[in-house]
């Protein structure tokens, strides 16, 4: 299979797929093709480091990932990794250093578990798992150097820290929890135990305390979009406004254990389609 129909969205609906297919379904066919495999990329490296198996192996194939993207970026030949890769990477001037963060956000999370990290560690872990998927993201956009790295900082946090939030049980299926330290200190959660965590009555404040920091690089990325064409930026907005329903609905809901899934439905991934993908 290979890498654009891996990044095929599931043949059920658009709204149990993924919302980044829909954002990237309206780009221009070779914005959409370097984007397809740019999410291929971050799908494979992320499915090794979410595999149950052992660590050595898991880490013996992100080193395998470095290696290769160094090879394509040194001029040495194209493997079976990164052949979809190169005619995106000389199309749209992609940096290697952006690719190589991402594999090392993954090795984060293959080395150890991790577990309620401090605000630097865990803004560190959003700058190369997510940041750096939109400062390669951007320049396929065609946005300038200053405000694209600019989006993709503020962005990029605020998706993946909306991602936390959502996906706090599933984290914990494995053994992890992303929630800051001092976000847990701050509302008096002690303990440090996955269980006992997620079931603290002061779950809820803790999660408060992340979904505005998120908010606010919502509201930075958002600053930043209306300062750049239109035509450039309709993917990241329709990206947005998607994950802003994602966190306003996960708030409604709340914190409390049993914590329902929370999707956008069809028409709150719709309505986003057509304001930024048509007009």
């Amino acid at each position: 299979m290979n890498a654009l129909q891996q990044a095929s969205p599931p043949t059920s609906s658009v709204v149990t797929g993924s919302s980044f297919y829909a954002a990237l379904r309206i780009l221009p066919p070779a914005q959409r093709h370097a984007m397809y495999e740019v999410y291929a990329f971050c799908r494979a490296v992320d499915d090794i480091a979410d595999d149950p198996g052992p660590r050595p192996a898991r880490m013996a194939a992100l080193d395998r990932w470095h290696q290769d993207l160094d090879l394509l970026y040194a001029g040495l030949g194209v493997t079976e990794l990164t052949r979809g890769l190169a005619k995106p990477a000389d199309r749209f001037d992609l940096r290697l250093e952006d690719f190589q963060a991402v594999v090392s956000g993954m090795k984060m999370d293959v080395a150890e578990d991790m577990r309620a990290p401090d605000w630097e560690l865990l803004d560190l872990y959003c700058d190369r798992v997510a940041s750096a998927v939109g400062r390669l993201s951007v320049r396929i956009f065609g946005i300038d150097d200053r405000n694209g790295l600019e989006l993709a900082h503020h962005l990029g946090r605020a998706l993946q820290m909306t991602n936390i939030l959502r996906d706090l049980d599933e984290d914990a299926a494995m053994g992890r929890l992303y929630l800051p330290t001092e976000a847990l200190s701050a509302v008096g959660i002690a303990s440090r135990d996955i269980a006992e965590v997620l079931n603290d009555p002061a779950l809820g404040p803790a999660c408060t305390l992340l979904a505005e920091r998120a908010r606010w690089h919502f509201a930075q990325a958002n600053r930043v979009t209306h300062r750049c064409p239109r035509a450039t930026v309709r993917s990241p907005r329709l990206m947005a406004s998607v994950y802003q329903v994602i966190l306003d609905n996960l708030v409604e809901r709340g914190w409390a254990a049993p914590r329902a899934s929370v999707r956008p439905t069809r028409s709150q991934i719709l309505w986003p389609i057509l304001r930024h993908g048509l007009f």
